[in-house]
């Protein structure tokens, strides 16, 4: 396969570079429209393309069989504080790009065909095999409904249509979409983090981008229904909606204890629905979330973070020891800047997040990232997990592919917060996550794994290879096995489950330095992740990346679709397609557009 996408990629480029060189500029142009649907160019161009009125459809949303919105809470969340007025001035994130040679862009063109080739063969199989269903089981053809059975793929993957300029396949999704009835659902619960990310997340998004009518409607219908995860008696969201329950309007119960990421991951959705809408409330609800955990940023055990696990029914962020920027709590942290980025600061209830962000970005450096020992000489960090007993903070170099995401933003913190060292920190961050992809026999990262500290006490300073320690350190993991890379103790869960986080750092870091070699480590990463998971239908989870050919899983998620792809593509795409300076992205990749005073 590797053979067969190289030698395609070549015949697009000759072509693509025959175009550039031999045609004049307004002629090449107008080949690609016609042969490309005019699907790349800056995010007015894309939507020049898909909103043609000559082949726009007329859609309309069909009501669902429950109005959310009727619902009379018994503990209805406090209406205040209002929604701050838009940003008046923004830094500057994007690089100031120029246009480039027409041989790189020929390469880069050719790139982009090949990633959305690769998307619309998965989109092919989503509609064929699983249309309206939650996700493809990408072996069998079949399907799954995990996320209440409210077509998550087709939601998750609205924008990606859009931004690739897929128009009869976005209009076929909008249709559908606006028939999706959000007062039923397949299951008896509804979790609260994953239907505000990528039901609301998307159609926010495809909103933003397409301004049609029939998306905001839908997007009103699901932040509605999660408003009610707010009827409790201390305003704080319940984790999973009792579906019955919640239509009923009696009060919920907050769970006694959940990962900080589920109340943390919130704040963007809400604040752009209430920007989109002009109704405060979901603002409002959100920020009283927030408030609590910025009383108690600095009273944790590791000051500046908050534990992995917290009690929203008793609004205890601060008794947990474990500390991370990986799973559970990763999103917590991604939405600090970015809340800053969509909100501002000079608003009194906007202001936490600036502060908030400088506060565990600050935390995280001194405490969480490490210079991993490696046989080469290269200048890359880790994120680890640290525990708090009462010796005090202990570092433990393990790391995992959700992760990845901290060095895309500890970039856009630096961009935000004019801070040098931010931004040096994520581009360190993110090659090590580049460097791990490499490290591996399929050229993809494992899902978790262990790597060895430089000694020292400056945890973040590169050291020289030691053969010794390492085989002292791999010994004394029982998980170690012979074939792993120098450097990595262990693969503690070997899988690739199709994440996106590792090629999201690359992206930004990309649209933020403007070097090109961002492209090629995005295209390396990618030539890998698509040979590697390809199946008849679309792409798998792989078992093992350790191992070239593994066995697959008979698993896709919607992210594969909503995040992974849209990230390869935009590596390769106009950088004026979803400028960082327009739009700020959610942490299921939907990019809400920042609202200007």
């Amino acid at each position: 396969m590797p053979r067969v996408r190289t030698r395609h990629v070549a015949i697009c480029v000759t072509l693509l570079v025959w175009v550039y060189y031999f045609l004049p500029g307004d002629e090449a142009g107008f080949l690609q429209t016609l042969r490309h649907g005019a699907d790349h160019g800056s995010t007015a161009t894309v939507a020049r393309y898909m909103n043609d009125a000559s082949s726009l459809p007329r859609i309309h949303a069909t009501p669902s069989s429950f109005d959310w919105s009727s619902v009379n809470l018994t503990y209805p969340p406090s209406r205040t504080p209002r929604l701050p007025a838009p940003f008046t001035t923004r830094p500057r994130i994007q690089h100031a790009f120029t246009s480039e040679p027409r041989d790189v862009r020929a390469v880069q063109e050719a790139r982009r065909l090949e990633v959305k080739r690769v998307f619309e063969k998965s989109w092919s199989s989503y509609r064929s095999q699983a249309w309206m269903k939650d996700a493809l089981k990408p072996i069998s053809g079949g399907y799954v409904d995990q996320f209440s059975g409210w077509a998550a793929t087709l939601v998750d993957s609205l924008d990606t249509l859009w931004m690739m300029g897929l128009r009869d396949d976005f209009y076929e999704a909008v249709g559908a979409v606006a028939t999706i009835d959000f007062g039923a659902s397949t299951a008896p619960t509804v979790n609260t983090f994953e239907t505000c990310i990528r039901y609301l997340g998307g159609l926010l998004a495809a909103f933003d981008l397409s301004g049609h009518e029939v998306l905001k409607t839908k997007a009103i219908e699901v932040g509605d229904l999660l408003y009610g995860a707010f009827n409790t008696e201390n305003g704080m969201p319940v984790d999973f909606i009792n579906f019955a329950d919640a239509k009923t309007g009696g009060g919920l119960i907050v769970e006694s204890q959940v990962v900080s990421a589920s109340p943390g991951t919130i704040t963007l959705e809400f604040s752009r629905l209430s920007q989109i809408t002009g109704d405060d409330k979901y603002y409002a609800a959100v920020s009283g979330v927030m408030d609590v955990f910025a009383h108690d940023q600095n009273a944790t055990k590791l000051p500046g973070m908050w534990p992995m696990y917290v009690s929203m029914r008793s609004k205890d962020v601060v008794s947990g020891y474990q500390f991370s920027i990986g799973g559970n709590a990763d999103s917590l942290y991604e939405y600090l800047p970015k809340a800053h980025a969509l909100l501002g600061s000079t608003d009194a209830s906007a202001a936490k997040y600036e502060a908030m962000s400088r506060a565990f970005m600050d935390t995280a450096m001194q405490n969480l990232f490490f210079a991993p020992m490696i046989t080469g000489h290269e200048d890359i960090l880790i994120s680890g997990n640290v525990d708090v007993h009462a010796e005090g903070p202990s570092l433990d170099p393990e790391s995992e592919h959700l992760s990845c995401f901290i060095g895309g933003l500890f970039a856009l913190g630096g961009r935000l917060f004019t801070n040098d060292t931010y931004l040096d920190t994520g581009a360190k961050l993110a090659r090590g996550c580049a460097y791990a992809y490499r490290s591996f026999e399929s050229g993809i990262m494992p899902e978790r794994f262990n790597m060895v500290l430089c000694p020292g006490p400056n945890r973040r300073k590169p050291c020289a290879w030691d053969e010794a320690r390492y085989a002292t350190e791999a010994a004394s993991r029982a998980q170690h096995k012979p074939h792993l890379p120098k450097g990595f103790t262990t693969a503690k869960d070997p899988r690739y489950i199709l994440r996106p986080e590792a090629i999201e750092s690359v992206f930004i870091l990309w649209r933020i330095t403007g070097d090109p070699v961002w492209r090629d480590t995005a295209w390396a990463m990618f030539e890998a992740v698509a040979t590697a998971t390809e199946t008849q239908f679309a792409n798998a989870a792989v078992l093992d990346v350790t191992v070239k050919g593994a066995d697959k899983e008979d698993y896709m998620e919607s992210f594969w679709l909503a995040e992974t792809l849209k990230y390869f593509y935009l590596c390769f795409a106009d950088p004026g397609l979803v400028s960082l300076d327009e739009f700020v992205l959610n942490t299921e990749a939907h990019p809400f557009r920042l609202a200007m005073g």
